[in-house]
């Protein structure tokens, strides 16, 4: 049986349930999921599912990632509620491609994971299986195993195999609707001008699960624990000094009243003090000797920043516990005019933090 596997929550249960009632099936998992976006989040979704499959020893596929075929059948669908028509499209044409797969590799059998997905329509997906083996040899399985306290076990496993659990369905519509509904920026479709990995992005939960892979493959205990924050977006931010653009480093938290803020420094200085809307201008030069760094300019600060928990600790040192000034490092700090330029959103999220347990 080819089982069609869109996220790890959900096959690990689905997986296991299969071996129990069909005990002398052969599964082959394959992962075809090019409506997921960005293609961060595809990658981190698939190293999960693949993480599940080693534990169940299930051989997986990994399909490819048709994002631009996908969007295409999108066209006029994009408003679409949750199970709505984009929903149908979405299932017809990825199990279809499953199909494809089981006919070219041999299976007599297809099903999909989205089968245990509480936000996902039966009917449809039964539909979508059905219409996929038209013309084929191929049969399907289609049985809710969510009924009878299926879907608390769902999660209870998940939770206890510390699988990723993502906080939306895949594509990039639905991320759109429930944002919006939800007042939150689209964090998931922005990264960082020097690809540094922000707090609270997909690129940092791809490395906090490359981690839980290596601490189940050493036998390291460990937990994941949920951390509650206010998260922070610089959208653009950029200075000008006698009106031609220089080189700037915008801390972390630091937060703007509007769009453009003109200062006039009369004097040089390696730090100034508070400025208009709580400003704060930092030499390189003073940089350096706070963090006892050695940075040669301002470019190479930016590519490669001091670690989140450093710079907080300074902008603590600087502006006061849980401050939001406005930090801005410059090459120097000569007498003349600066103009800046910057947007920022304020949020409240969520990450996982890895803790290793003491023996």
């Amino acid at each position: 049986m080819l089982v069609h596997i869109c996220c790890s929550v959900d096959s690990h249960y689905f997986l296991q349930r299969l071996k129990k009632e069909l005990p002398n099936e052969q599964l082959v998992g394959y992962f075809y999921d090019p409506n997921i976006h960005p293609y961060s989040e595809y990658l981190l979704r698939f190293n999960d599912v693949k993480r599940s499959c080693d534990k169940l020893k299930i051989p997986l596929i990994m399909g490819e990632y048709d994002y631009e075929a996908w969007l295409g059948g999108t066209k006029g669908l994009e408003n679409e509620p949750e199970k709505g028509k984009r929903c149908v499209y979405c299932f017809d044409f990825r199990v279809k491609n499953a199909a494809k797969k089981a006919v070219e590799i041999g299976e007599k059998t297809i099903t999909t994971t989205l089968l245990m997905s509480p936000k996902k329509d039966f009917t449809q997906l039964t539909n979508a299986l059905k219409n996929a083996v038209l013309g084929t040899q191929l049969e399907i399985f289609a049985v809710d195993f969510r009924i009878n306290g299926g879907t608390n076990e769902q999660f209870k496993m998940a939770k206890n195999d510390k699988l990723y659990h993502q906080n939306y369905c895949g594509c990039i519509f639905g991320l759109t609707k429930q944002r919006e509904a939800q007042n939150l920026p689209l964090t998931e479709l922005s990264s960082d001008i020097f690809n540094k990995t922000l707090i609270g992005s997909i690129n940092e939960r791809l490395e906090l699960y490359e981690k839980v892979a290596e601490c189940e493959k050493m036998g390291i205990s460990f937990s994941l624990d949920r951390s509650y924050f206010l998260n922070y977006r610089l959208l653009f931010g950029g200075v000008k000094f006698n009106k031609t653009a220089i080189p700037s480093y915008f801390f972390f938290y630091s937060n703007f009243k509007r769009e453009s803020v003109k200062i006039t420094l009369e004097s040089d200085f390696e730090m100034t003090d508070t400025l208009r809307d709580g400003v704060i201008f930092l030499s390189l030069k003073r940089l350096n000797f706070m963090l006892k760094s050695e940075y040669k300019s301002v470019l190479e600060l930016c590519k490669n920043p001091p670690n989140f928990d450093d710079e907080l600790a300074l902008r603590a040192k600087i502006s006061g516990q849980m401050s939001l000034n406005p930090i801005i490092v410059l090459d120097d700090l000569r007498a003349g005019r600066y103009e800046i330029f910057a947007k920022n959103v304020l949020f409240n999220d969520s990450r996982e933090i890895l803790r290793i347990n003491e023996s």
